[in-house]
């Protein structure tokens, strides 16, 4: 993994982190993950709270050569964050890992609907949050009119020929069983294929902070032909 370094030059990419290997960012993928610093939303439950500001540690160029090094030991490359479409020199940055052999996937909050348009054909998968439903968006991320960005992300990749997965971090104090049914109801109706539905924690490695019912997992592993519950 290359060194953490004091400071980025002005400009340059705000890497906020680097995990070298990882078979659970990609299903069925093994990736490196770059984390991309900033984020405009405050989501009550972020586990990334240091990557919400644009405050980057690693140089993209030490990035580059520790990706060099892995070339056919790796399959692909994981852009996640903080909010990897904060990022303007993304679309360089995954054509540069491209250049390498690397496959690229995304992870996004749909937050920017335009910046996820123009970079969908250079992606190969993502992994859209869908966090609640519409009445609590704004509650749960701290930000106004944030559902109407992530609907339009999703109308995108509905619309285009990308793999992706939405996926909801659940938990009872922000969205009830029912409100959650419905939620995903809606979602394959529309013609999502794979959801997922993560447990909430109050800390990484910590336990769950609720589990589903074994009624509400049987009528999501019935909507979706692809569901995780994890």
């Amino acid at each position: 993994m290359p060194l953490a370094v004091a400071g980025v030059p002005h400009g340059a990419p705000r890497i906020g982190g680097l995990v070298p290997y990882s078979s659970v960012d990609w299903p069925g993928m093994l990736a490196a993950v770059v984390f991309i610093a900033g984020c405009p939303w405050r989501c009550s439950y972020c586990h990334n709270p240091h990557l919400q500001p644009r405050a980057g540690h690693y140089a993209w160029n030490d990035v580059l050569g520790f990706l060099r090094g892995r070339r056919g030991l790796l399959d692909a490359v994981v852009f996640s964050g903080g909010e990897p479409l904060a990022e303007p020199r993304l679309p360089d940055m995954v054509r540069a890992v491209q250049a390498m052999g690397f496959r690229v996937a995304l992870h996004t909050a749909g937050i920017y609907p335009a910046r996820l348009r123009d970079l969908l054909p250079r992606l190969d998968w993502v992994g859209l949050d869908i966090k609640t439903d519409p009445a609590g968006y704004d509650a749960l991320v701290g930000r106004p009119n944030s559902h109407a960005a992530t609907q339009a992300c999703l109308e995108a990749l509905l619309a285009g020929a990308v793999e992706f997965e939405c996926r909801t971090t659940w938990s009872p104090e922000w969205l009830g069983e029912p409100e959650l049914l419905a939620l995903a109801r809606d979602l394959a109706a529309r013609g999502v294929r794979q959801y997922a539905v993560q447990h909430h924690r109050a800390a990484p490695a910590a336990a769950p902070t609720a589990l589903l019912s074994s009624a509400a997992l049987d009528q999501l592993q019935a909507l979706f032909p692809c569901f995780s519950y994890r």
